[in-house]
């Protein structure tokens, strides 16, 4: 395939079109879907006005559109087109009103295809996840009746053949947040073999993007190495922006704990990944660098994302909890499960600092959102925390060891003026670095090159 460069953008001279016949406008405007035994309705959410701007339509595909941080992105990315006068759809495998950002609930939201499995008896789940989001390209190509311009995918880049059969050609932007393939573990010959074909698929369709684009500077040097046929591709960085009006117009819910002087706060969903058994570790070392009363005003939140029919994040959060239980800390620290706005604000307001304990983080919204709200942030020194967060100004970079960890969150115990010091510094570092108004323009930008 013949493929010429714009910046980050992969243009491509080849076209591609339809092998079958016309489908009927009846067919296009379809509200049934064809399950084996008959049909069931769509699922439907929100209006499926896409805004009234006349710029380019955008259409995003995202496999679950919950409470991660690569929803974030979808959601922010949607919201600044939308503010830039495109109008903007977005497609998904599963979309529950009741547990989303809020922001969702304003934009034009379609789910279909979350009857097919996500997984095979716990297993496959890179599998279904192709096949859930190949069956959401189908749907929108054969059955939407929806004409768009520019197709925005992230995560699952299965998908992006089936876009490019449209029979009039689309362009394709892929935002890589971090290449499956290093997502899960190869520890037997059979799982080796399973994921073989996945990630050969992986780099072939994403190769097939006309633009592709990454969170971080990390990831990108990760995605030249990985993929070693797209060597050709330089991917541009288009780094996540905070909306910062959530920010600042949300009323505060109270969940803190009473009488609790020194609060410190994790935020991030229940995965093993994500190392949360860190926090508690430090927390538990932490207790023999103070005195008694300090102790006393300890308190460790462990908020997060939790999803009770993704198995990982009910057993591991029950093995948090034992963890807490073995290090005899139950009574100073507060499980959160899927709160809302208000109770994050309520938490970021209130907090000596967020402690973020991922290794080798794609980029993570996590310590933007803390340090706009004046929250110091103790993170891994790897990954994308080395982009976001500047060591001793904004927070501390440590290796991720308790007591690296627990030696930062003294600092914060002993010297009250530390927040304050390096919350103004973290709120000032988001809004010259991570501005909504600077990631709104370059991805409309890219928009514009792709429809030009």
């Amino acid at each position: 395939m013949a493929r010429g460069r714009s910046c980050a953008c992969v243009l491509r001279s080849d076209t591609w079109t339809s092998p079958g016949p016309r489908i009927t406008s009846s067919l296009r405007r379809s509200r049934l879907r064809l399950l084996s035994g008959g049909y069931e309705p769509e699922a439907t959410a929100a209006s499926m006005a896409g805004g009234p701007g006349s710029g380019p339509s955008v259409l995003f595909l995202h496999p679950d559109l919950g409470l991660g941080g690569a929803e974030r992105l979808v959601v922010d990315a949607a919201l600044a087109l939308r503010a830039r006068g495109c109008r903007v759809q977005i497609w998904t495998a599963h979309y529950d009103p009741a547990r989303c950002f809020s922001e969702t609930r304003g934009l034009a939201v379609r789910s279909v295809g979350d009857w097919l499995p996500r997984s095979l008896l716990g297993r496959g789940h890179a599998l279904c996840a192709a096949l859930r989001m190949a069956y959401v390209a189908l749907y929108v190509l054969l059955l939407s009746g929806e004409e768009m311009d520019v197709f925005v995918c992230d995560q699952v880049s299965a998908c992006i053949p089936i876009l490019r059969l449209a029979r009039t050609p689309k362009k394709v932007l892929f935002y890589c947040h971090f290449p499956d393939q290093l997502l899960t573990k190869r520890e037997s010959f059979l799982k080796r073999i399973y994921r073989a074909p996945l990630d050969w698929l992986e780099e072939y369709t994403t190769g097939m993007a006309d633009c592709i684009v990454v969170n971080s500077n990390f990831t990108a040097n990760v995605f030249k190495n990985t993929f070693k046929s797209l060597n050709h591709i330089k991917p541009d960085v288009l780094y996540p922006s905070l909306n910062v009006s959530t920010f600042d117009t949300i009323v505060p819910a109270s969940i803190i704990p009473q009488g609790k002087k020194y609060l410190f706060l994790s935020i991030n969903r229940f995965e093993r990944k994500k190392n949360l058994a860190l926090a508690l570790e430090a927390l538990h070392d932490l207790r023999g660098r103070l005195d008694a009363q300090e102790w006393n005003e300890v308190h460790l939140v462990l908020a997060g994302g939790y999803d009770e029919r993704v198995l990982e994040n009910v057993e591991h959060y029950e093995e948090l909890k034992t963890i807490a239980t073995k290090l005899n800390i139950s009574e100073e620290v507060t499980f959160v499960r899927s709160f809302s706005d208000e109770q994050k604000i309520s938490l970021f307001s209130n907090s000596l600092c967020v402690l973020y304990t991922p290794s080798n983080e794609h980029f993570g919204i996590v310590p933007l959102e803390a340090m706009y709200m004046r929250c110091p942030v103790i993170a891994v020194n790897s990954g994308g925390p080395l982009e976001s967060v500047i060591n001793s100004v904004t927070g501390f970079l440590c290796d991720p060891l308790p007591t690296q960890f627990s030696e930062a969150m003294e600092k914060f115990v002993r010297d009250p003026a530390l927040k304050n010091t390096m919350g103004a510094a973290g709120r000032a570092r988001v809004t010259e670095k991570f501005s909504s108004e600077a990631f709104t323009e370059q991805l409309y930008q890219y928009i514009c090159r792709l429809t030009q």
